[in-house]
């Protein structure tokens, strides 16, 4: 006899959980979420069209990703760098997606920041900033995106999860207006990064 629809969700929302917090957000698939849960590959695709959307329900993420790419670039790249700086601190600041990020930790205790921040670091560039640099087309878009995704989670892990003041206790308007600039500064392509040929980047 199988599982009823609440308990049979129930099931696969925690072995996504389980699969993202052991294996990260690249290592997670619906096959690999199926066999935590015991269940068939069809049965997860069934309630969920794909991995992104899957995991965005199992932690709860305050914004569907595929739809607020086309909101971020419609405006163009002026202003980009706080779009993505006020998208930023809403995921980071939502309570429970807090929460269940702590809850993906499998490892340590004194260890639980680090991997809370991992995967959290992950889906955010697997899902947003790689993509939203690559429709840019701007120059060097990888390393871009990855420098942004390391800018933004550092700022996020530090004033959210490791609660570090004076970041901890500053307004979000605070934090957009230190942070902004940075961050459109490297999506400017006008402005060519500085160790282009060092990282060997094409």
């Amino acid at each position: 006899m199988g599982m009823a629809e609440p308990d049979l969700t129930s099931s696969i929302l925690g072995a996504a959980r389980a699969v993202l917090g052991a294996r990260g957000y690249a290592n997670t698939t619906i096959k690999t979420v199926a066999a935590a849960a015991g269940v068939a590959p069809g049965v997860v695709r069934s309630l969920y069209a794909n991995k992104e959307q899957l995991l965005a329900v199992a932690i709860r993420v305050p914004f569907e990703p595929s739809r607020s790419i086309p909101k971020l670039i419609a405006p163009g790249l002026d202003g980009m760098g706080e779009r993505l700086v006020r998208l930023t601190l809403q995921l980071s600041g939502d309570e429970k997606v807090r929460k269940d990020a702590t809850n993906l930790v499998q490892s340590a205790r004194e260890s639980a920041g680090v991997e809370q921040l991992r995967v959290l670091t992950e889906y955010l560039q697997a899902t947003l900033l790689d993509r939203v640099v690559g429709a840019l087309g701007v120059p060097d878009a990888r390393m871009r995106g990855a420098l942004i995704t390391a800018y933004l989670a550092g700022v996020a892990a530090t004033r959210s999860i490791l609660n570090v003041e004076p970041l901890a206790s500053a307004t979000d308007e605070v934090i957009v207006a230190l942070v902004s600039p940075t961050i459109q500064r490297l999506l400017d392509p006008t402005k060519p990064l500085a160790a282009k040929d060092a990282a060997g980047g094409p």
